[in-house]
């Protein structure tokens, strides 16, 4: 047992991150709670997102920053017929269909960069 995880420069646990279905689709899952549960408007399911990953409330940069992340994503799969389906069929467990595509396509992203974060894998 360790009571403080070590650091590490290895890629291979970004690698799994990033890449893992598993992951991704615990991502999509994620974004759906982000969807329905985080708020009216993008600041507010930003806020949610961050502070039910991170456990504490965002600067004003990191707000900024995922915010501009989300409507980043978002821009990109309205641009892209048929990407932000592909993106939601990852995994096993069925998506909700009643929540916009595009929109849960780009919370995804936005869930999925949190949880690659180092201080969401370290917490140290």
């Amino acid at each position: 047992c360790q009571v403080r995880r070590a650091r590490t420069n290895t890629p291979l646990q970004a690698l799994v991150m990033m890449n893992d279905v598993q992951f991704f689709e615990a991502a999509r899952k994620f974004a759906e709670k982000i969807m329905l549960e985080g708020g009216a408007d993008k600041a507010s399911k930003a806020t949610f997102a961050f502070r039910s990953i991170l456990a504490r409330h965002p600067t004003k940069l990191e707000q900024e920053v995922v915010e501009a992340v989300f409507v980043d994503y978002l821009k990109e799969f309205q641009q892209q017929a048929g990407a932000a389906e592909k993106i939601l069929k990852a995994g096993e467990s069925a998506r909700n269909e009643k929540l916009d595509a595009n929109n849960l396509a780009a919370w995804t992203m936005v869930a999925h960069l949190l949880f690659n974060l180092s201080e969401t894998l370290t917490r140290g």
